[in-house]
């Protein structure tokens, strides 16, 4: 499959967040030197990158407040979909033509790419198909759903239905990700996961996290418990973990919370509480908790997220039946002890008391069980991190696992002379 010489290829990547799950897959792209890669993003904040043209569009339309909420998704995903197709025509009349185009389907922005480039086949992220029952919604009964959810969902999918059409080929990162998807589509959808860089996500015994509160930096050979979510919120078990704070830090007088993530919401409804849920569960814990050991880091850089967890006793993932996310991965590939929602998700990348250790969702005493057991008895524990680590490199590294599979799928959509070699 070596392309002829002087060939190369020409690929659009679309996501409305760049670079989204193309962060591994553009940067080789990018990387190569020999292909035309550009990337369309709503993303305003993007750095100039040498190999690559980054185009910000703007969407055609965004719905009213107040619109009517069957079909106020869909208005924001054809509005996306038409500023795209937009860009993607001032491209064509430039001269850029792809070979090939990869985008997520989510947010409608492949909605029309056909109607611009009708015979450029085009492969979909397809994320998540919106459930009003197995899925997100409903799942915890604190936060119930509303009698119109199962229509709300439903009408949601038209964006789904719509794309499945649009693309030639899909795929989706997990098998209970695209299992989520009705039969009709799974036929269409390989499941390959975006790709983990193994090779710079590795164990450290030498990190070490300064904490200004604290007037030192910690180590390895500090007590320390980590949780991260890009936001904390519900769905990714922030009302659990912090139930079960007070519990750990009664066990273990020692030890010290490292916690990652912003005050938003990116799934679900938001918090009604001034300060949202972070201020709304720091007032239900209250005074059972030692402060002075609970440090929020906020959003950190990458570089420093990778440090905290390289320094955790025992790392913290929650989250409710939905997707999985790179954090859970990452942190297994540096060799994370890690204590986890006991959820279909998560069940397909941790096997319990091998890989990791999986709790009941609903019982945050048991977690604090777990995680002080942890904290307490490392050596008992020490086996897990590293077959957590070997079971990434084998099943979701991104050269030597994810990248093959993802161009073999490339070139069965393109002509021999533009194939991409394979590493």
């Amino acid at each position: 499959m070596v392309k002829q010489a002087g060939q190369s290829m020409k690929i659009l990547f679309v996501h409305q967040n760049f670079p989204g799950q193309y962060r591994e897959l553009f940067r080789w792209f990018v990387e190569q030197g020999e292909h035309d890669v550009v990337f369309l993003t709503q993303r305003q904040d993007v750095p100039k990158i040498k190999g690559a043209r980054i185009i910000t569009y703007k969407p055609h339309h965004k719905p009213p407040k107040g619109t009517y909420a069957l079909t106020q998704y869909w208005e924001e995903c054809v509005g996306a979909g038409f500023g795209a197709a937009t860009a993607a025509q001032a491209l064509d009349k430039a001269g850029f033509k792809p070979d090939i185009v990869m985008g997520h389907v989510g947010w409608g922005e492949l909605t029309f790419m056909k109607e611009v480039w009708p015979d450029v086949p085009i492969i979909g992220f397809f994320e998540y198909y919106f459930l009003a029952r197995g899925g997100s919604v409903g799942f915890d009964p604190e936060f119930p759903a509303s009698e119109h959810a199962p229509f709300i969902m439903h009408a949601r999918n038209a964006v789904n239905f719509a794309n499945i059409q649009t693309v030639d080929l899909g795929h989706s990162p997990t098998q209970w990700q695209r299992d989520t998807f009705p039969e009709s589509f799974r036929d269409k959808i390989y499941v390959c996961h975006d790709g983990i860089r193994t090779d710079k996500l590795v164990p450290n015994t030498t990190a070490s996290v300064p904490l200004g509160r604290l007037g030192r930096a910690v180590t390895r050979e500090d007590e320390i418990f980590t949780y991260m979510a890009r936001n904390m919120e519900p769905t990714r078990g922030f009302h659990v973990f912090m139930r079960a704070l007070p519990h750990i830090l009664e066990a273990r007088p020692n030890a010290r919370a490292l916690i990652i993530g912003g005050n938003e919401v990116s799934y679900g409804k938001a918090s009604d509480r001034k300060g949202g849920y972070r201020a709304e569960m720091e007032r239900e814990v209250g005074d059972r908790v030692d402060w002075d050991r609970v440090h929020f880091l906020g959003r950190v850089p990458y570089e420093a997220y990778q440090q905290i967890i390289q320094v955790s006793r025992c790392h913290i993932y929650l989250t409710v039946p939905f997707v999985l996310s790179w954090s859970l991965l990452e942190s297994m590939s540096m060799g994370a002890t890690i204590v986890a929602s006991d959820v279909a998700p998560v069940r397909e990348a941790i096997t319990h008391g091998k890989t990791g250790l999986l709790v009941d969702f609903f019982q945050p005493e048991k977690l604090a069980q777990q995680v002080a057991d942890v904290l307490e008895r490392p050596g008992t524990y020490a086996h897990l991190g590293p077959a957590a680590r070997r079971h990434v490199v084998k099943t979701y590294d991104f050269q030597t696992v994810a990248l093959p599979v993802h161009l073999k799928q490339i070139n069965t959509l393109l002509p021999s002379a533009k194939r991409v070699a394979l590493p």
